[in-house]
C-alpha cells in the first residue's frame, strides 16, 4: 500500500552551498507539484516553504528528506524515529552509506516515490541507559553506535562487558563500540569490525585499539541485553557518546545498559536501490586489479 504524500519536510545545513543548491531545486520542484514543503524555523533561504518547529517536522509530514552527509541523516533519524515517518537521504557528504541518493538522481528519485514506486526498509535502533547507584543518569537512542571511550587522558580504560548478565570479557584499550547493523559501516568498521547487512537485527561489539590482540569484535542478536562497567584505574576518565552526542561521563560506580529500542527508523528507497552496490561504490570493491597493473606498466 502506497503512502499518500502531500507534505514533505526537508532539512539540511542550508548555510552550506553544497546543500543549499539542491535544497532550492528540490523545494521549487515539489512546490510546482502542489506539495507543501516544511522546513525548520531556522531556515534562512528565501524559499516557498512553511517554517515550523523542529520537533514538528516528523509529526506534520508524510515524508522527510535529509540533504547532506550521514551526520545529517543521523540528526533526521533522531526526529523521524518518534513517529515512523519515512526518511530519504540525498547525499552531499563524503561516504554516504545512509544518504544514498545522488543529487543527479534526486528529482527522478523523488518523483518515483511520489508515484508510489519505492521500497521501505525498517532499521534497528539501540537504547542506551547510563545509571549510577541504581538511578538513571541519562537515556539516549542510537541509530549508528554507542561508544564508551577514554577522555582527557592517555591511559587505557578497562571495561567489563556482559551479555544477558553473563560475563563475556574485560576489554583494555581506548574503549568499546556497540553498533547497530546500520552503524557497522561507521566507526566500528574503522576499528576492524565486520559489515552487517542492515536488514539483520544484530549488534556488533568492537574494541577500540585493544591492548590484547586477541580481543576481537563479537556479533550478537539485538534481543540480548549488553551491560558495561568500567574498572577502577588511576587517572582514568571515560565518557559515553551516542551517534556523536555525549551522554555523559562514566565512572567505576556506573553501569551502561544497551538493548534494542522499541522505536525503529523507516528508510525509503527509490526503485533500483541496492545496498551492495553502495558498498562497492564507497569501498571500491569489485575493481579488477589486473587493469591497474596494466596501466602502471
Amino acid at each position: 500500500m502506497s503512502i499518500k504524500i502531500e507534505r514533505v519536510a526537508i532539512l539540511g545545513r542550508h548555510d552550506d552551498s553544497r546543500v543549499a543548491e539542491p535544497m532550492t531545486v528540490l523545494v521549487e520542484h515539489l512546490t510546482k507539484l502542489g506539495i507543501l514543503v516544511l522546513c525548520d524555523e531556522q531556515m534562512r533561504l528565501e524559499l516557498p516553504v512553511k517554517r515550523i518547529a523542529t520537533d514538528a517536522l516528523s509529526t506534520d509530514s508524510d515524508l522527510m528528506i535529509a540533504i547532506g552527509g550521514d551526520g545529517t541523516m543521523l540528526y533526521a533519524g533522531n526526529l523521524a524515529r518518534t513517529t515512523g515517518v519515512p526518511l530519504l537521504g540525498i547525499n552531499r557528504g563524503r561516504l554516504g552509506f545512509l544518504a544514498d541518493v545522488s543529487p543527479d538522481e534526486m528529482l527522478a528519485s523523488v518523483d518515483h516515490i511520489l508515484a508510489g514506486k519505492y521500497s521501505l526498509e525498517s532499521r534497528q535502533l539501540l537504547r542506551a541507559r547510563l545509571s549510577r547507584a541504581g538511578a538513571n543518569v541519562g537515556t539516549e537512542t542510537a541509530f549508528n553506535d554507542i561508544v564508551l571511550q577514554r577522555r582527557e587522558t592517555g591511559r587505557m580504560v578497562d571495561l567489563v562487558a556482559s551479555i544477558d548478565d553473563t560475563y563475556v570479557n574485560t576489554h583494555s584499550g581506548d574503549g568499546l563500540i556497540v553498533a547497530t547493523a546500520t552503524g557497522s559501516t561507521a566507526y566500528a568498521l574503522s576499528c576492524g569490525g565486520p559489515i552487517i547487512d542492515p536488514r539483520l537485527d544484530a549488534v556488533v561489539i568492537v574494541p577500540i585499539c585493544p591492548h590484547t590482540l586477541t580481543d576481537r569484535p563479537i556479533v550478537v542478536p539485538s534481543s540480548k541485553s549488553i551491560s558495561i562497567r568500567m574498572l577502577e584505574r588511576e587517572d582514568t576518565q571515560a565518557e559515553v557518546v551516542i551517534d556523536g552526542r555525549t551522554l555523559g561521563a562514566i565512572g567505576p560506580e556506573d553501569l551502561l545498559t544497551i538493548s534494542a529500542s522499541e522505536q525503529r527508523i523507516q528508510l525509503i528507497h527509490p526503485p533500483g536501490y541496492d545496498y551492495f552496490s553502495i558498498l562497492r561504490s564507497k569501498l571500491f570493491w569489485g575493481r579488477d586489479s589486473r587493469v591497474r597493473e596494466e596501466v602502471s606498466h
